[in-house]
């Protein structure tokens, strides 16, 4: 891939990455995603997408870029299921299902380098915003926090994301609290007291969080608690 992309309008921003469309037309089926203030590992990020996809799990089509910052993406069309779910095209419970069922089928995939029998490819991300709504069905994004180990953590990850912001003061918070309810009615007992713990600890340890989500943990995992127990 050439190193002198022509850049051209801004897509979207995240905490850690910006989304670029290009500037050619031999690319416009491909968007840049870059990385700001030393996040991401493009590299790795790409080769574990290109494995899952490789088993049939729903990912973009990646490209490599040789840099570290920069991943090329395939161009997806329709909405992330956040938006999807603000602008009242998908509820709450059916979004709630649909992460359940990606985490399942992640979770169904052989590791890719770990020799552990029992560990798994681990988004560690995944939530309404990491998810395209595409008209061939749901993408997942934003592989950049990828691990292999245990399933519950993941599992964890993603209900302690959601429950922080039920129990915070985002005007999403009733139906995330929905969406979560959704999401454990279809965990099949593989949330652990290992991995609500784990994730409760790396959320607080993320640079990216904001001082409220951190002090709302504590709440959000009594609401994870009160809807399995």
């Amino acid at each position: 891939m050439s190193s002198d992309l022509r850049l051209g309008p801004l897509l979207g921003s995240g905490r850690t990455a910006d989304v670029y469309a290009l500037d050619d037309e031999a690319d416009e089926a491909w968007v840049l995603r870059r990385y700001r203030d030393g996040y991401g590992d493009a590299p790795a990020e790409a080769a574990v997408m290109e494995y899952v996809r490789g088993h049939g799990y729903p990912v973009p089509r990646v490209r490599p870029t040789h840099k570290r910052t920069d991943l090329m993406m395939e161009r997806l069309s329709g909405p992330t299921m956040l938006q999807a779910l603000a602008d009242g095209l998908i509820g709450p419970r059916d979004a709630g299902a649909t992460l359940a069922r990606l985490l399942r089928d992640l979770h169904a995939l052989p590791p890719r380098v770990s020799t552990d029998p029992t560990a798994r490819v681990l988004h560690l991300d995944l939530h309404p915003d990491n998810v395209m709504l595409t008209p061939t069905g749901p993408r997942v994004i934003d592989w950049t926090n990828s691990e292999e180990g245990p399933p519950g953590l993941d599992w964890g990850i993603s209900a302690v994301i959601l429950a922080q912001v039920a129990v915070g003061d985002d005007p999403l918070g009733e139906p995330a609290g929905a969406l979560l309810a959704a999401l454990l009615d279809g965990n099949e007992r593989a949330i652990t007291e290992e991995g609500l713990a784990e994730a409760r600890r790396r959320r607080a340890a993320n640079v990216t969080m904001t001082t409220r989500e951190v002090e709302v943990l504590g709440d959000a995992e009594e609401l994870i608690r009160g809807l399995l127990y």
